[in-house]
């Protein structure tokens, strides 16, 4: 065997394959400085800081009798850079040799979950289920899904089906807030039918339930192909004023007014409540529909007012409720009945196929013919700003980098009787309402929405391009 034998890897191809089974605590012990692999990555290896003795070490892993990448071998107390990465090679080659591609642990207890092989009839099958067969241009998506599969807990027995057929959306959302909470150190109990996830870090709980804004009921297949993004500001105003509120108010205040109230669950007293929260109700809706929760969580919008100099400032309106046609709701989630058990709302828009796709394309997954371009308007910290910022890229590996957090808002209850610590969360934006203004913790780059082109060269030099907002 050689050093070829060997090869450095991305940190993002690392992660897709350890995310899921790293220790949260680790980030606390040590800092990871170069990831490898040995031949068709059946080894994995990592070298490491310790940042206490700052001294290095290494580890070497390999896929159990569960498909996963756990620790087969352990190095500490080098000196030298150098010498740890030698040493971790040499680990490695040893493993090589040997010529064994499982390394049983002798507690596996997980059947990994095969997500992708249909289990009922192809006219059942959800349309955007049918993608990830029918087109290479979702292969990104699929290899890195495929990875979280190894480890994602089916607490109610029936994730696949439901994936592949009436509630793609809402099970996709659900991945999208496990990658997340396992990027974000957190520790997961996954034993309790509800809430969804129950998280622990530093020693607190976290208890998150997730919701979607799905599609009435009433509509038919047909018009959910529509593109329903507003044409003109004047439709988007009257969509985010009151269309929209009323779609998120009857998502949120259904999961308030369940019969089983979360709050009273055992496991769940006492501890801060997130609802996290995703629009699927219309074609490319999570693309403009954001900025309508905040407004209806603390039932207030900002307007755009000029003042005698000529200038413009924003000034904070309140809103009463929310109305359309013969339906009126009062807005203001958070100063609803029992709404002070919730601690927060956590949203994004990014919890979509797109960004799976993009994160799978990051990690090395995925067709090499298939090229992603993203473009859309994020944060611009300039306080003078008065818009959102537009960017625009090529989604590649080793020049842009992406995370699970990205994109991710948390509302914060004024009300809530246990509030949530936002040191917890640090990877994402943070909204708190003090003395009837909002106030934001805003990450350096914070995208508002985005469109994703996803275009697949063919050997004949034709393309196929596929354009999947979010």
């Amino acid at each position: 065997m050689s050093f070829s034998d060997i090869k450095k890897i991305s940190r993002e191809r690392f992660n897709s394959f350890v995310d899921w089974t790293r220790m949260p605590n680790t980030e606390l012990l040590s800092e990871e400085l170069e990831w490898y692999c040995g031949p068709q990555e059946y080894l994995l290896g990592v070298v490491l800081l310790d940042l206490e003795d700052k001294d290095y070490g290494g580890v070497v892993l390999a896929r159990d009798l569960s498909n996963r990448f756990r620790c087969i071998d352990v190095f500490a107390s080098e000196e030298k850079l150098n010498t740890a990465r030698a040493k971790l090679k040499k680990l490695m080659r040893k493993n090589i040799k040997n010529r064994v591609k499982i390394f049983p642990q002798g507690d596996e207890t997980y059947e990994p979950m095969d997500l992708f092989t249909p289990i009922v009839k192809e006219e059942k099958l959800h349309k955007h289920f049918s993608l990830f067969g029918k087109y290479l241009n979702w292969s990104p998506a699929t290899g890195i899904i495929k990875e979280m599969m190894n480890h994602f807990d089916d607490v109610d027995g029936n994730f696949v089906e439901q994936f592949q057929t009436t509630a793609f959306d809402a099970r996709l959302w659900e991945l999208y807030l496990f990658a997340y909470l396992r990027e974000e150190h957190f520790w997961m109990d996954r034993k309790y039918h509800a809430p969804d996830f129950m998280v622990q870090k530093y020693g607190k709980t976290i208890c998150i339930e997730a919701v979607t804004v799905n599609p009435s009921a009433n509509n038919t297949d047909t018009e959910l192909e529509r593109n329903f993004e507003p044409k003109t500001p004047h439709e988007l105003m009257e969509k985010l004023e009151n269309y929209m509120p009323i779609k998120f108010g009857s998502s949120l205040y259904s999961k308030l007014t369940k019969k089983n109230r979360y709050w009273n669950l055992e496991h769940v007293k006492g501890n801060p409540l997130v609802f996290a929260i995703a629009d699927f109700h219309e074609a490319n809706s999570m693309v403009w529909s954001h900025s309508a929760l905040w407004q209806y969580l603390y039932g207030m919008r900002y307007e755009h007012r000029q003042t005698e100099d000529g200038s413009y400032h924003m000034a904070p309106t309140k809103i009463l409720t929310h109305k359309l046609d013969a339906k009126e709701i009062p807005s203001g989630f958070f100063y609803l009945d029992d709404a002070e058990n919730i601690s927060a709302i956590l949203s994004s828009n990014s919890g979509t196929i797109s960004k799976f796709n993009r994160m799978g394309k990051l990690a090395g997954f995925g067709d090499p013919n298939l090229m992603l371009f993203r473009r859309g308007f994020c944060h611009d910290h300039d306080p003078e700003a008065m818009n959102p910022e537009f960017f625009a890229f090529a989604v590649e590996t080793g020049k842009t980098t992406e995370s699970w957090a990205e994109g991710l808002n948390m509302y914060h209850n004024p009300n809530a009787k246990h509030p949530v610590d936002y040191r917890l969360f640090p990877s994402i934006a943070h909204h708190f309402m003090e003395d009837g203004v909002i106030k934001s913790i805003i990450p350096e780059f914070h995208p508002y929405s985005s469109i994703t082109y996803n275009i697949l060269t063919r050997k004949d030099k034709k393309k196929e391009e596929f354009r999947i907002d979010e």
